[in-house]
């Protein structure tokens, strides 16, 4: 085979710096993006925020005594000024809140809070095992058995394999010592921990309730032998069970949810995220516009004093110093683009979605990203960065920009309907049904049909389960 030299000529895209450098900081949210400006604001010793020289100086006029506490507030990020109060989303709503509940119960509430905020399960566990009364050897197989419970307080493994992998530690260990051990694991604080089930950890919660406690008989039968019954809302087969009435039946299923199904889940250490709205809506003369942040916007500039020194000796060097000059102009103007970019997407889907913000999500339009791209003129991918942990603060709450796209459904007098539309309307008729007897998917179905929107029941179906409803017999009032 002869080999030989070939000129080729062909097109390719190449992406510069600058521009890997401007997609990079359009998909970051806000807190990453502060996370990656400060990176390099120490890296970059010709970059700086405009703020920083404002605070210097106001600490600089201010008197002796509150010069430190300027400086202080100086070396605070502007990330950390901006953050708004935390998105909580709360799950199970059918169980009460059990640390907000006992802390008020607690005589000690200040001991417990205080244990819960600095300790783990397992810490805040061995505390009270070190000062127990137990020998030695209990000491050391409850300990094991801690080891062995999950965030949530439940005993990951069966007694017989903790039995049988402690044997090579202790000499003649027998069954009946870990269950002993086990007792006094379930005697501790918070009540219901290391039990084997759900079923158990109710029936210690309820077990160390006063005796006089109303129902606590009825409800403790419930949660030891009949749980998946009542999880079934079976009121017939449960009455019959029990021999009790409809008032006892519910006032023990009231009991039962009064409880708490996670103890351990107070002494989860769980991160608190926070959400910076990048943009607001606000209704002026009549319409609705969308304006940037200024909080969450970083005012950034070239530092005057080196870029004097590197003007005044360009001819003699340099060049790591203009590289960074390079770097910290494309950095001012990639930020800017990408807030400015974020407004313009924002506006975009404002002015598609007015009738959101004026009737709520019953009058979600239907909207998917090649409409905004065409009319922002930028690719659908651009705009699902700039979609992306981006959020909105509007008078009707905080919403990611993400949370207005959505399918359409047709209707019968030829338009179309959102699917966030659906869902709303979907929420709106199980809220307003009969507890005893709820509307089952085909049914919702045939009422959405009644209103021009043909659905079909297993889209109805899915639609429900996206809104964490249960179905109909879950929904039955007992």
């Amino acid at each position: 085979m002869k080999h030989s030299l070939q000129l080729k000529l062909g097109q390719h895209l190449t992406l510069t710096p600058q521009l890997q450098q401007s997609i990079r900081l359009l998909q970051l949210s806000t807190l990453e993006l502060n996370q990656e400006l400060e990176q390099m604001l120490q890296d970059n010793p010709l970059l700086e925020r405009e703020d920083d020289d404002e605070a210097n100086h106001a600490a600089t006029e201010a008197p002796a005594h509150t010069a430190e506490a300027e400086a202080q507030s100086s070396e605070t990020p502007q990330l950390e000024r901006a953050e708004a109060e935390p998105v909580t989303t709360l799950d199970d709503s059918d169980w009460n809140d059990y640390s907000a509940g006992s802390a008020d119960e607690d005589e000690d509430g200040d001991y417990a809070q205080g244990s819960v905020a600095g300790a783990t399960l397992r810490e805040h566990l061995l505390n009270q095992l070190i000062v127990s009364p137990l020998t030695v050897r209990d000491r050391v197989l409850v300990a094991a058995l801690i080891d062995d419970l999950d965030e949530a307080g439940f005993l990951t493994q069966p007694l017989e394999d903790i039995t049988a992998s402690l044997r090579d530690e202790l000499e003649d260990l027998e069954h009946e010592e870990v269950e002993t051990a086990l007792k006094h694991l379930q005697n501790m604080d918070p009540t219901g921990v290391g039990a084997r089930n759900l079923a158990e950890c109710l029936t210690l919660q309820l077990r160390a309730l006063p005796d006089d406690t109303p129902v606590r008989a009825a409800a403790m039968r419930l949660t030891t032998h009949y749980l998946e019954l009542l999880a079934a809302r079976d009121v017939g087969k449960l009455k019959k069970m029990l021999g009790i009435d409809d008032p006892t039946l519910r006032a023990a299923r009231a009991l039962i949810l009064s409880l708490n199904p996670r103890p351990g889940s107070a002494f989860s250490a769980e991160q608190t995220h926070y959400v910076i709205p990048d943009v607001y809506v606000r209704k002026v003369k009549g319409m609705w516009i969308a304006s940037l942040n200024a909080d969450a916007m970083p005012k950034l500039r070239v530092n005057r004093v080196y870029a004097d020194i590197l003007a005044r000796h360009r001819e003699s060097g340099g060049s790591q110093l203009a590289s960074q000059l390079q770097e910290a102009r494309w950095l001012i103007k990639n930020v800017q683009q990408r807030f400015d970019t974020i407004l313009r997407v924002s506006q975009a889907i404002v002015d598609r979605q007015k009738h959101f913000f004026e009737h709520g999500e019953v009058a979600m339009r239907p909207l998917v990203l090649r409409e905004i791209a065409d009319a922002v003129d930028l690719h659908e991918s651009t705009i699902s960065r700039v979609t992306t942990q981006k959020f909105m603060m509007t008078p009707r709450g905080l919403y990611e920009l993400k949370y207005f796209f959505g399918s359409h459904v047709a209707t019968d007098n030829g338009g179309a309907c959102s699917s966030t539309a659906i869902r709303a309307l979907i929420k709106q008729l199980i809220a307003a049904e009969s507890g005893k007897k709820p509307l089952s998917d085909g049914q919702l179905a045939d009422v959405l049909g009644q209103q021009g929107i043909v659905v079909a029941r297993r889209t109805v179906a899915k639609y429900r389960e996206s809104l964490q409803i249960p179905p109909a017999n879950m929904r039955r009032a007992l």
